[in-house]
């Protein structure tokens, strides 16, 4: 158990930190009246209203089944035949 001491001091700055930060961040959004919020929520739905009619719609397309593997597809190249004969055993080594 002693030896876990060690862990104590930067258990507590980031105890103290997450609080500060917490204390912090709750003044600094800066509340708006009901009415400035309602405002600003119509003039974002008629800008979205407005580019919508320009935009072209894209269906998705449907994703292609993942085998989890990278193939790369080549064109099938014909198998070429060793010529079979008595000198084929020539170039052989064992090993």
């Amino acid at each position: 158990m002693e030896i876990l001491l060690w862990l104590v001091p930067p258990i507590l700055v980031t105890l103290v930190a997450m609080g500060w930060v917490g204390w912090v961040g709750r003044e600094g959004r800066g509340e708006i009246d009901h009415d400035e919020a309602v405002r600003r929520l119509g003039a974002a739905l008629e800008r979205d209203a407005e580019q919508a009619g320009r935009r072209p719609v894209r269906l998705p397309r449907p994703r292609e089944r993942s085998t989890g593997v990278a193939l790369r597809r080549t064109p099938p190249q014909p198998l070429s035949q060793p010529a079979a004969g008595p000198d084929s055993d020539a170039h052989r080594r064992a090993s």
